[in-house]
Parts: structure tokens; sequence; C-alpha cells
């Protein structure tokens, strides 16, 4: 035989206060802190579960927010999606995961399907941004919080970092262990990211004072691993075609750097010992690959607990001017660049 089903009232009496109080607490509407943990510690002691349909319909909610990227695989998208996750939870909302694919034009589709009552809120991370998807982004019936760049005077709640700004760390990085001959691996140029990192490169080996006595990139079909193989195969071979082959190789992500590490092993060449290498993102496959990978920390989590908590800063104001947040990258140094001695 069934178990009744736990009541507010119940819970409301466990906890020691009214109901109206009790419902304040487990709606996050205008309970104190101290009055939400009571309330839900003593939820949790019962099983309460509450009724979703008849609490969405009384406060024309869903709970339901949507998390959109154009790959889930990604594992930067996967550090964002875990964060995103903790923090709407902890306020009663379900997290949806919606893929965009790579083309505004997909992005733009999604955002419609989405714009019908799905969800009440949106946190994306677009690949490609242009007039179009900021229109439709403008005009979605449900909040909006992006995390990376849109267009310039846009007033969206924003998470954003500086990856231009990245990869002059990991250039003055390796300049600074005496590396000379730069290969930089980008995705592709017409993305947000591409564009940023090769700007960023771009800045840091164009200075007057720079030290290198040679530089060369390539552009990857995607940020992939697969891709990163195929294009830091033919930056090594060009290179070494020349007579002095790449001492460092900056690529714009970690799965990127992974390819191009493989690819200069099938080349012969050590890393770090004959190239060092770099990478963005700052991933847990980087961290417990051989050798564990120097990469520029973008703070994924933080970047994905920050969009999480505008979204739902809005959700209660949404009256209030549009927030940025902004996440200093940071350099990672690990095995890539450094040989078991800590030595270049």
């Amino acid at each position: 035989m069934a178990s009744a089903r736990v009541t507010l009232p119940q819970v409301a009496a466990r906890a020691g206060v009214s109901l109206g109080s009790a419902s304040r607490a487990l709606n996050g509407n205008g309970a104190s802190p101290a009055m939400v943990a009571r309330v839900q510690a003593a939820a949790r002691e019962l099983g309460y579960q509450p009724d979703a349909t008849g609490r969405s319909l009384r406060l024309r909610r869903t709970f339901q927010i949507a998390f959109a990227v154009a790959d889930i695989g990604n594992p930067v998208y996967v550090e964002m999606l875990t964060a995103i996750q903790e923090v709407v939870a902890e306020r009663g909302y379900r997290l949806v995961v919606a893929t965009t694919g790579s083309t505004t034009g997909s992005t733009i589709e999604m955002v419609q399907g989405l714009s019908s009552g799905l969800v009440d809120g949106l946190v994306i991370s677009p690949l490609r941004v242009d007039a179009a998807l900021v229109t439709e982004l403008r005009a979605a019936s449900m909040p909006v919080v992006v995390i990376g760049r849109t267009l310039a005077g846009e007033a969206f709640d924003a998470v954003s970092t500086d990856s231009a700004r990245g990869i002059g760390q990991a250039v003055a990085h390796v300049l600074g262990l005496g590396r000379r001959r730069l290969g930089f691996l980008n995705g592709p140029l017409d993305t947000t990211p591409g564009e940023a990192r090769q700007r960023g490169f771009d800045l840091a080996v164009g200075r007057e004072d720079y030290p290198g006595d040679s530089v060369d990139s390539e552009v990857a079909e995607d940020f992939t691993v697969t891709a990163g193989l195929v294009g830091a195969r033919a930056l090594l071979a060009r290179n070494l075609a020349r007579g002095a082959g790449l001492d460092a190789i900056v690529a714009a992500n970690d799965l990127l750097a992974i390819g191009a590490i493989k690819a200069a092993r099938e080349l012969g060449l050590r890393v770090p010992q004959d190239v060092a290498v770099t990478g963005m993102d700052d991933t847990e496959i980087g961290k417990v690959f051989a050798p564990t990978l120097t990469s520029v920390s973008l703070r994924s989590s933080e970047r994905g607990r920050a969009a999480a908590e505008l979204l739902l800063s809005r959700l209660e104001e949404p009256g209030r001017d549009a927030r940025r947040v902004f996440v200093e990258p940071a350099l990672e140094v690990r095995e890539s660049t450094l040989d078991a001695g800590g030595a270049a």
C-alpha cells in the first residue's frame, strides 16, 4: 500500500512556522535565509515533494531554466552546466539543456522555440553572434543571460571574460621560458572565441619589442581534438620544412592543445622539451592528460554560477538595470611547458 503524500502543512508544523511562511520559504519568495534553511530541513526530513504542476499554475511559471550551447560535449560547457544546475536546483528550478548548433540561424530557431513558454529564463553561450541573433534575444519572451560577448551597446545581463588577454598571458609565459619560434593554433575565425583569441595573439606578437624569432598561425576547422590534430600537423610540418621548427604552440583551447601534443609526438617531438604547448579553458581533461596541460583558466564554473545568479535575480526583479559580471583569466602552469624538474 502506497504511503500518504507529505503535505505542506506537515512541513510547516515540523519547522514550527506558519503555512504561509513555509510556502514562501520553499518558493524563494521573501523568506529570510534562516527561515528557508529551517523549512528546507523539515521538508528533507519528511520527504516532502512539492506539487510541481500546481505550483507552476499558481505562480504562472514553469520553474524550468534553459542552458543553451553549441556543443554540450565540450568540457568547458559541461563545467558551466554543473555550476548552473547547482545554483538553480537550490532555488527549486529544473535545468533544461538545449543545443543551438553552430550557426546563428539554428540558434535563433532554438530561442524562438523556447520563447513559447517552455522555460522561465535562458542562459546562452553562443558560438557566433550577429545582429539577427541579438534582435531575437532582445525580443524573447523570457529573461536572457549571455555568457560571452554580444554586440556593443546591447543591454543584456551578461558574464564575460577576456580570452584575448588570456592568450597574451600564454604568449608571455612561453617567451619567458626562452621559446622564440611560436605557432598559434586557433579555431574558426568567424566565431566569437576564434576572433577574440586571434586578436589576442596578434597583439602579443605584434609589439615593437617582441623578442621572438618567428611566428606562424593555423586555423583549425573546429575547436576539437581531431581538428587540432589535423591543424597542428600542418603547422608543425610547415615549420620543420623551413629548417627551424616551432619550439612553442599556443592553442586557442584545451582540445586543440591536446591535438597539438598528439601531432608533435607523431613527428617525434617531445613535449615540452622540443615544443611547449599551452591551451585555454583549464578543463578537467587537460589536468589529467599526459603531460598535464598548461592552460589559461577562464573560470568556467564561476561564469556558470554568475550567469545563473543573474538570471534568478532577473526573475525576481524584472525591471532592474542590466548587469555585467567580468571574470579575470589566469594562467595555470603545468607539465606541457615545464619538464619534471620545473625547467623550460
